[in-house]
């Protein structure tokens, strides 16, 4: 085969992969659509990435609970009535790290708002590797110590289900799951996901 065809052939190839690769860039990043992929979701994917359900179409919040980083029991359940923010997180995470300030910072500037913030480290094999992240960013709501990733699995699929760390589920004061980001958030965008559920009556 001539060096020239080769080329053509390699070419063609190489732009074949391309189209596909855009293909199904625009497929996952429909915004506005709804979202999930087979099954009946209620959840619409906007174009900054945040999945948002219509007050009258939430699912319930599973069932959260175990012991925190410092050893006290904590059952999300208990937090009905207020909005409570979950932030799924890893010390080994470097986006987790990138967002850890803006979730310290919108924390304190909310919590007389009606809003709770609870971390899930998860798949962290040494309880004191979270610890020393909490400490270095000076987190001080209560973060529920996962180390196998069975608070994730306790979500549904085909709802705001976290599927990657970082990840951020938002629970409206009735307990149902309101929003969800599957990447890294900065103080803004957080406050995207929260404001509007404030505001509910």
């Amino acid at each position: 085969m001539s060096s020239g065809r080769a080329l053509r052939r390699r070419f063609t190839l190489l732009a074949a992969t391309a189209v596909a690769g855009a293909l199904t860039l625009s497929a996952c990043s429909g915004e506005g659509t709804r979202a999930g992929g087979g099954g009946n979701t209620n959840f619409v994917t906007g174009s900054g990435g945040i999945s948002t359900v219509a007050k009258g179409e939430r699912t319930a919040a599973p069932q959260l609970a175990g012991a925190t980083l410092d050893g006290t029991d904590l059952d999300i359940a208990d937090y009905k009535g207020k909005i409570v923010v979950l932030n799924f997180w890893g010390s080994w995470c470097g986006p987790c790290r990138a967002e850890a300030k803006h979730f310290v910072k919108v924390s304190e500037e909310m919590k007389d708002q009606g809003v709770q913030f609870v971390g899930v480290n998860t798949r962290d094999p040494q309880k004191s590797l979270a610890v020393s992240f909490e400490e270095d960013f000076g987190v001080t709501y209560p973060s529920l110590y996962d180390p196998t990733g069975k608070q994730l699995l306790r979500f549904p699929k085909g709802t705001l289900n976290p599927k990657a760390i970082p990840s951020t589920v938002v629970v409206d004061r009735e307990g149902k799951l309101a929003a969800r980001s599957l990447a890294a958030l900065d103080a803004t965008k957080l406050r995207e996901m929260i404001d509007p559920l404030v505001a509910e009556k």
